[in-house]
């Protein structure tokens, strides 16, 4: 399994496609992912959504009108099938329509891709809808904006909520293996062994 990393968008968000040698798929679609992804020359066979927040979801409709299938948490739904409330929140030059959620997924899902299994887990308090996803023989963890290295996601945006967040990450994240490897909504990679030791915000 081949983990490629974009930084991409006015405030440098992480897209990761993630590849084998006859498929893959894509997790956040950052403004700009569309061109990085058309430039490669692959067609991703699904794009899953960590959150609904602007800057994992501008690119998003562009994969769709490609035909290309949708996977997010209904708890984010309203903002990524009508982005408009975050229209203040957005750069002056940034506008983009809302998409429909072709596959909704929820807490204990299983999703297979790439002749692998990909674990949905459930971790409000960032974001409603926020998910990882987790691949147990790779343990690699996609995180979404729940947990950075040496920080944690914001919880005083709209559905925030500290206390929510902090459970998330002691329950769903801390609950992986200390060597998984964490990749995050922004920033470098980090281990759930090196967050339940060092984070600042939540200990183990």
């Amino acid at each position: 399994m081949k983990i490629e990393t974009f930084e991409l968008g006015p405030i440098e968000t992480n897209a990761y496609l993630i590849s084998d040698k006859e498929s893959a798929i894509l997790i956040d679609a950052p403004h700009g992912a569309w061109e990085c992804i058309k430039k490669k020359g692959i067609i991703p066979q699904a794009l899953i959504l960590t959150h609904g927040h602007w800057d994992h979801i501008a690119d998003a409709w562009r994969f769709q009108e490609a035909g290309i299938p949708i996977y997010a948490h209904s708890g984010d739904q309203g903002w990524i099938e009508d982005p408009g409330p975050m229209n203040a929140m957005l750069p002056p030059q940034l506008h983009f329509p809302g998409v429909k959620i072709d596959h909704l997924v929820k807490q204990g899902d299983i999703l297979k891709f790439l002749g692998s299994s990909f674990e949905v887990r459930h971790v409000p308090g960032h974001a409603p809808g926020n998910i990882i996803l987790y691949n147990n023989s790779e343990k690699v963890a996609f995180v979404g904006d729940v947990i950075f290295s040496g920080s944690v996601g914001r919880y005083d945006l709209p559905g925030g909520d500290p206390n929510v967040l902090r459970e998330s990450i002691r329950s769903q994240i801390y609950s992986l293996p200390d060597q998984t490897v964490l990749y995050s909504g922004h920033g470098p990679t980090t281990t759930v062994g090196k967050e339940k030791s060092s984070n600042p915000f939540v200990r183990a």
